[in-house]
């Protein structure tokens, strides 16, 4: 009958002979290969907007790569030069910051503290009598060091010039010519060069030139000055060009001596110039004590002429009282 037609199952389907299912296989993998290289191009595209951009490639500069500087002061500092060292720490990416050094402890401490956070140099300000600042450059722990004088100190927030540049971006190091002249000064531009330089790759400098760290030796001192490299726009491009603007800090640096281990050590030069401030506070107190002596002086002998030269008496004054 007719429903019991409708309810007749269906044949069953022909089965595949072995070389037609290989052929199947084969193709199949071909498919999924293809779709994986597609998809491979696809994620080849998409990598370089997922992964962070490639490094900048960066010139050699000469330092080592694990070139650090430590900075660090005395106790006792007043507050400009413990800006100023807060501005040398954010200038030199390769710093590291240390707490305040007691006076009672040796200057030969600060190698310790060097050693003990992984530096090969060290930027040490001591300060005396709250008024005097002398700046300590040493590689640690061999040496040489050398002992500059403070002076005519403007931090950055003192200043308040128009320069400014990037934070931890590299600097061009400029020497006055004559630093080529003499053995010391050779040694002291190479030990600036080491303290300022930016190491070679480090992690935190910024791959941009935007200013210059310059270095002048005039009067027996070494002036240093901070200029940001200004690029015109629009049209003051062909009028001006190039030009440099003070961004600070500024000091002047007098050096004393320089020795040949870190903090101490054989002399290898000293200074004949140098006048201690003491020396000089003393004989400032001298002059303004002859100054006074001369006052009192000058006072006496204008009573002596007056009691010498006095008038005699008239002979007409004691008419008119009659």
């Amino acid at each position: 009958s007719e429903s019991e037609e409708e309810y007749e199952e269906e044949p069953a389907p022909k089965q595949k002979s072995a070389s037609k299912k290989r052929k199947a296989a084969e193709e199949a993998d071909e498919d999924e290969d293809e779709d994986d290289d597609s998809a491979g191009e696809d994620s080849e595209e998409e990598v370089p907007e997922n992964r962070d951009r490639p490094r900048v490639k960066v010139d050699f500069t000469g330092i080592n790569q694990k070139e650090k500087t430590l900075i660090l002061s005395s106790r006792g500092v007043t507050s400009r030069y413990r800006h100023l060292m807060l501005d040398f720490c954010t200038m030199m990416p390769n710093s590291k910051k240390d707490a305040k050094l007691d006076t009672k402890n040796p200057q030969g401490a600060v190698v310790e503290v060097a050693d003990m956070k992984s530096c090969t140099g060290a930027m040490f300000f001591e300060c005396r009598k709250r008024t005097d600042c002398y700046m300590w450059l040493s590689k640690c722990p061999q040496g040489p060091s050398v002992k500059f004088y403070v002076e005519n100190v403007h931090t950055m927030a003192e200043l308040k010039l128009t320069g400014n540049h990037l934070k931890f971006s590299r600097p061009v190091l400029h020497f006055d010519a004559s630093f080529d002249g003499q053995a010391h000064l050779r040694l002291i531009k190479e030990m600036l060069t080491h303290t300022f330089t930016t190491p070679y790759r480090h992690h935190k400098q910024k791959p941009f030139i935007d200013h210059i760290f310059a270095f002048y030796w005039e009067d027996g001192r070494v002036w240093f000055r901070n200029y940001q490299i200004v690029h015109p726009e629009g049209k003051e491009v062909r009028a001006t060009g190039m030009t440099l603007s003070e961004a600070g800090p500024r000091l002047c640096l007098q050096p004393i001596k320089i020795f040949q281990g870190a903090f101490g050590g054989p002399t290898l030069y000293e200074d004949p110039g140098y006048v201690s401030p003491n020396i000089q506070r003393r004989e400032q107190k001298k002059q303004d004590m002859g100054k006074y002596a001369r006052k009192v002086q000058k006072k006496a002998e204008r009573k002596a002429h007056a009691r010498m030269n006095s008038l005699k008496p008239d002979e007409l004054d004691g008419w008119a009282m009659e």
